[in-house]
């Protein structure tokens, strides 16, 4: 894993829109940012754990599209029902495009 990942990684998931915090809300854009596309399915898998309990004033989105410039589809199980938003998203996203059976979604 690239060392820009593994410092994304090891901060954690993203702070949430609550959070007024923003040099630490720059920081972590300019750590995603810092981080070059594609990622490979390692990274991918990292990065799916750093979401946050909401969009994070939409930086979950560039994170969720950072995600998907790696071998799809990330995530290969359902999530559990109690998971992140943005599991479920990454998941029905991956089913919509094609790349896992709808009948994987019940």
């Amino acid at each position: 894993m690239r060392p820009e990942v593994r410092a994304f990684v090891a901060d954690g998931a993203l702070p949430p829109d609550s959070d007024e915090d923003e040099e630490e809300l720059d920081r972590r854009v300019q750590q995603l940012e810092a981080i070059s596309r594609p990622v490979n399915a390692d990274e991918a898998r990292a990065l799916a754990d750093c979401f946050g309990p909401d969009d994070c004033y939409g930086v979950a989105w560039t994170l969720l599209h950072l995600i998907e410039t790696g071998p799809n589809p990330v995530l290969t199980t359902k999530p559990d029902p109690d998971s992140n938003e943005w599991q479920h998203r990454l998941w029905l996203r991956a089913v919509n495009a094609g790349l896992l059976p709808a009948d994987l979604t019940s």
